[in-house]
């Protein structure tokens, strides 16, 4: 049996705007102006990301699913019997499965994601894989603390552990990075622990390759953000004069991601408007890139202990296992 949970809360549209509503607004009056990562992922903008894993230059996604291969007799002796596997940014499920095939008898898997339809699609998918197997769905925004069901928290027997792959911590601030590690602790236990993907500094030029693939996909993806704004708040955006940018800053050692406006223009969102001036950009995402070091401080900041850590052989890409104390 699957059990579909969802956080959002139910409101009155009369009397309180939509949060994607509020943030767009707030994000874009601001100087200069962003747009929150999350609203990436509408079911248009997962298909995209799915695209993109797969591209020639983006690195990140198959080189951790054959480092992932490769250390899961490790991995799974780390983890032990019984476990509950909390997942966040799930996504479609392709990295769980190898790990839950690797672990003896995995008692529960509780998938996170902001994208419902997707979420939904992979766990009737892993509940037919995996028929004795309890999983939790929920639908979530993970920046935000999230709450375990009731049901894994009154019968795990086994670990309780974290499975956040794709380097999808690099979209989180210093800060909120930090405020992720420390929340993630607080419904952990002694001996519980977190298995996660990092992104490792590189050459400048591979990063950019990365980010800015020849097809267009990566800015396609991009683009989608001001098309979902058009279509779910009533927005005017015309998208071929907005143009892709992304580029590596290396003082903050982050890949940042843009949308430049090509003209003067005004674009309407409901009854909001916004100006924009030729040049002008829209800070969509930032993708931070680590160190095997700062992974390990981050995690001692906020009660973690950092048993172990992986890497391929070109040292892009690494894979973490800390241990809550």
């Amino acid at each position: 049996m699957i059990l579909f949970e969802t956080r959002n809360r139910i409101t009155n549209p009369v009397e309180e705007i939509s949060p994607f509503m509020r943030d767009v607004i707030e994000g874009l009056r601001k100087t200069p102006k962003e747009l929150p990562c999350k609203y990436f992922y509408d079911e248009r903008g997962s298909i995209l990301f799915t695209q993109i894993c797969q591209i020639a230059e983006y690195y990140i996604t198959r080189t951790e699913i054959r480092l992932l291969e490769q250390i899961l007799p490790e991995v799974a002796d780390l983890i032990g019997e019984n476990a509950t596997i909390v997942e966040y940014g799930s996504g479609e499920g392709r990295k769980i499965r190898n790990l839950l095939h690797s672990l003896p008898n995995p008692k529960a898997y509780v998938p996170i994601d902001i994208s419902a339809e997707i979420l939904l699609d992979s766990a009737r998918k892993l509940r037919k894989e995996f028929p004795t197997l309890a999983l939790y769905p929920q639908v979530a925004d993970y920046s935000s603390p999230v709450s375990l069901p009731t049901a894994v928290t009154e019968h795990d027997s086994g670990k309780r552990v974290v499975f956040f792959p794709g380097s999808t911590l690099s979209n989180f601030s210093p800060a909120e990075a930090n405020a992720f590690f420390c929340n993630l602790h607080s419904f952990l236990r002694p001996c519980d622990g977190l298995l996660l993907g990092a992104d490792l500094i590189k050459s400048p030029n591979r990063l950019h390759q990365a980010y800015n693939d020849y097809d267009g996909v990566t800015a396609e993806f991009n683009l989608n953000i001001l098309q979902r704004i058009n279509r779910e708040l009533r927005g005017n955006f015309k998208l071929h004069q907005f143009e892709h940018y992304a580029f590596f800053n290396p003082v903050l050692s982050r890949i940042e991601m843009h949308l430049i406006s090509l003209i003067d223009q005004t674009v309407k969102i409901g009854p909001h408007h916004f100006s924009f001036s030729q040049g002008e950009t829209i800070h969509t995402e930032n993708s931070y890139k680590f160190s095997l070091d700062s992974i390990t401080r981050l995690g001692q900041n906020c009660g973690f202990s950092h048993l172990r850590a992986w890497t391929d052989g070109e040292k892009l890409f690494s894979i973490h296992y800390l241990q809550a104390v």
